[in-house]
């Protein structure tokens, strides 16, 4: 634990626990993210952080800052839950925030989603834009499953050894990292779709609960058809249900979210901080990519 302060309100930097979850819950009501109790209780599951805790006396001892590490091995850590309350802002506490949760990550390479007033930090610390995220949402249309691509349920019972047997291999090429930890948690929380060609299973795809209606991610597939697929399975399942699907520009499946009622509704800008990283050597046969972010905060 460390006490600062900044124009005289003292808070401490305290290691991110359960019982601080209430209070990051109400920093994210307060910076109109979606997030719920049990999305931030997902991503503390999987990551260490910490929090800025106004000291007893001066504030109340409420929460004023959050940021999180979810680690992926020693291939890669995303930063994120990077979060300042609004009357603490432009005072440094985001600079000491994201200092103390950088040294969590060790020698890791780090990715992290940016918005565009955190850009200028985050480029002090080393990041480098890499790419555009853009964020779609709303009452999905009716979307018949087509017809030439072969999509269909993970059984639930099959799916922790599908996931060791092949959908983390599939995720590995497509990511750069080793993200065996985050699929074991979203097999308790998500249902899978898998692609399969030639009897093979080419790419997948998840879909869970999360903010204001569920998120469908993440999206492997070698091809924008087969994610198209992977991601109209879900949208016919649910027709009417509000769904969020965070992908990249370079996918080019925004034109095509935002005719199925996934309007473009905001986003933010990939950032990565240069490090050496190894090829993946379990590359798979047919060549993926990543279509859709489990969720910005995880990659």
């Amino acid at each position: 634990m460390s006490t600062h302060s900044v124009d005289s309100l003292a808070f401490d930097c305290l290691a991110f626990e359960p019982t601080h979850l209430p209070g990051a819950v109400a920093l994210s009501q307060q910076a109109q993210w979606p997030h719920r109790l049990e999305d931030w209780a997902l991503a503390l599951s999987l990551s260490q952080g910490v929090v800025a805790v106004a000291a007893p006396g001066s504030d109340g001892a409420r929460v004023v800052g959050t940021a999180l590490m979810t680690p992926y091995g020693e291939d890669a850590a995303t930063i994120n839950m990077v979060i300042v309350d609004e009357s603490m802002r432009g005072r440094g506490l985001g600079r000491r925030l994201m200092d103390e949760v950088m040294a969590l990550a060790g020698s890791r390479p780090l990715r992290l989603i940016a918005t565009r007033d955190g850009l200028p930090l985050y480029e002090k610390l080393g990041f480098r834009e890499v790419g555009t995220v853009v964020q779609h949402q709303g009452p999905a249309e009716p979307v018949p499953q087509p017809v030439t691509e072969d999509v269909a349920p993970a059984d639930a019972a099959a799916l922790p050894s599908l996931i060791a047997a092949s959908l983390t291999a599939l995720d590995r090429h497509a990511f750069g990292a080793d993200r065996s930890a985050l699929f074991t948690r979203l097999a308790e929380v998500a249902r899978f779709a898998l692609l399969r060609r030639n009897g093979a299973v080419v790419g997948f795809a998840a879909l869970r609960d999360f903010g204001r209606g569920k998120v469908i991610g993440p999206v492997v597939a070698p091809d924008a058809d087969g994610a198209k697929a992977l991601i109209a399975f879900f949208l016919a399942a649910h027709p009417g249900g509000f769904l969020r699907v965070d992908t990249t520009v370079d996918t080019g499946l925004g034109p095509w979210l935002a005719e199925r009622g996934l309007r473009h509704v905001g986003g933010g800008i990939a950032m990565r901080r240069p490090a050496p990283q190894p090829a993946p050597t379990d590359t798979p046969a047919t060549p993926v990519m990543t279509y859709a972010l489990a969720s910005q905060a995880l990659g």
